[in-house]
């Protein structure tokens, strides 16, 4: 019989697979297809089931928080629709125990990746700073990389116990 942790690492290696596929799809076509969060939100389901609905409520508000946030952002397209939506769907997975951990690990991994887009260019970041950022830059970077990249260490970390909840508390 399986347990419920067994079935937690399954679910959690297929929602790896989803987010690697979702982050070079991001990379590629830069884009986060729906269909790819309703797979998130579809292994939720099932991870929820899992445990009998334990982490369903706290699942869910971490997801309302998490697309609460996201949508302001959206609004001062400082985040696309995707991202909101990719975002909120791992929120599940985190529930309001590892969310500020998924939110920090995002935003660190988004910000190592606009260094290395930045260093990658030189003319394009002195031409940023010398605008102080009022022109035309392009899309940004592929914020799905870093959304699937905090989520694997969140989720990842939750369930191997190597991410403490209190973590924030001792830095």
């Amino acid at each position: 019989m399986w347990s419920a942790e067994n079935l937690h690492i399954v679910l959690a290696a297929i929602l790896s697979g989803v987010l690697i596929c979702v982050a070079v799809g991001d990379i590629m076509d830069r884009r986060i297809p729906n269909a790819a969060v309703l797979a998130v939100v579809a292994l939720f389901a099932l991870w929820a089931l899992a445990d009998r609905g334990a982490s369903l409520g706290t699942g869910l508000a971490a997801a309302a928080i998490g697309f609460g946030v996201g949508f302001v952002f959206y609004l001062m397209r400082i985040m696309g629709a995707g991202d909101v939506k990719l975002f909120a769907a791992v929120a599940l997975f985190t529930g309001l125990g590892y969310l500020h951990l998924f939110a920090l690990a995002t935003v660190l991994a988004g910000g190592a990746m606009a260094v290395v887009a930045l260093a990658a260019r030189p003319r394009r970041a002195l031409v940023m700073f010398t605008l102080k950022g009022r022109g035309d830059f392009g899309r940004g970077i592929p914020y799905g990389v870093a959304i699937a990249v905090g989520g694997l260490i969140a989720v990842w970390g939750g369930l191997t116990g190597a991410l403490p909840v209190d973590v924030l508390n001792r830095i």
